[in-house]
């Protein structure tokens, strides 16, 4: 069994509020350049080596690589759902046993916790660190690399935040969404009219749309429901012949079985007794390893909550046991 660490909780306070303090909104390249290279930074100072930026059209991708036979791949991203700005009126801020900030819970603290818990190993061979800059928008840009690594590796560990009490997240739903647009339904020749007024119509009071929008958000559990759902959105037909349907969107992220983190659960309860793992209905990139049947935990992150939210925070007390807790993982996997 791995033997703790002391890790230095200042020291990783620190770590995370560079990292909060820059600001990194998915889809603005220059935000998320300075961030992807403030990520880099903390890389090289914990652990040595060089982190090299991946260009993409979303903006760098981080990927780091111990050297030797690939074993692990550690998951992560910089990208935040806060736009530039939020800093100023919700500053990075340390009180009453929690660090809060944009981005603290999702998906920061828990990168910097895995750094400092890797940091602790004296034998990295095989590790290898991804951080992408496009999670929070669908991970086109990067999915590729992603699964690619995910098999060269062939075990997955997430950072994304711990579900609610500090639980590892076992299993994933599939989620998606599709947007669904209905046009010319009217016949203003005849003198009739046919206004939607569910979801979006238009944009102004007493006027009449011509097209109505209504977006659908999906989540399921396994891989028929995705087919099945798909299939039902592509079936979707008018009633009337001068009605137009149009479908887009897709099931973006396959489910993510709990029989893909089976293994790994069961090492980190070893690890750390009376932990406790849930099946939660959002999505990760670890929902794509785990398609690919690669061994995946999910949830090995901050603990804390309020994701995507004002009230987000990271309970700072946690933040050594995790770290370690990932440290421990790692050296399991090396030795399997």
């Amino acid at each position: 069994m791995h033997r703790t660490v002391d890790v230095s909780v200042d020291a990783m306070i620190e770590d995370l509020r560079t990292l909060v303090e820059i600001e990194s909104p998915s889809r603005d390249l220059d935000a998320l350049t300075a961030s992807a290279k403030a990520v880099a930074a903390v890389i090289e100072s914990r652990l040595g080596g060089q982190a090299l930026l991946i260009e993409s059209e979303a903006g760098p991708h981080v990927h780091w690589s111990a050297g030797g036979d690939p074993k692990v791949l550690i998951l992560g991203h910089h990208d935040t759902v806060f736009p530039l700005g939020t800093l100023e009126r919700r500053p990075f801020m340390v009180e009453d046993g929690h660090a809060t900030g944009p981005g603290v819970f999702d998906m920061l603290g828990g990168f910097v916790q895995g750094v400092h818990g890797l940091a602790t190993l004296d034998d990295l061979s095989g590790v290898e660190i991804l951080m992408n800059a496009d999670e929070e928008v669908g991970s086109r840009s990067s999915r590729a690399l992603i699964e690619e690594r995910a098999i060269a590796c062939g075990a997955v560990l997430v950072l994304e935040g711990a579900a609610d009490g500090g639980a590892l997240k076992t299993g994933r739903k599939g989620c998606g969404t599709f947007q669904v647009s209905v046009a010319a339904l009217g016949r203003p020749d005849i003198g009739t009219t046919v206004t939607p007024t569910v979801a979006s119509a238009g944009s102004m009071g007493k006027v009449v749309p011509a097209e109505a929008t209504v977006i659908v958000d999906v989540r399921v559990e396994s891989a028929g429901e995705r087919e099945r759902v798909e299939s039902a959105f592509a079936a979707l037909a008018p009633h009337l012949d001068e009605a137009e349907i149009s479908v887009q969107g897709a099931i973006s992220r396959p489910p993510m079985p709990e029989s893909a983190s089976a293994e790994l659960f069961a090492v980190a309860k070893q690890l750390l007794p009376g932990l406790e793992g849930k099946s939660v209905g959002g999505g990760s990139d670890g929902n794509f390893t785990a398609a690919l049947g690669v061994p995946t935990l999910d949830g090995l992150g901050a603990v804390g909550g309020g994701a995507h939210a004002d009230h987000e925070y990271v309970v700072i007390e946690a933040m050594a046991e995790r770290a370690n807790l990932v440290a421990g993982l790692v050296k399991a996997i090396q030795n399997r």
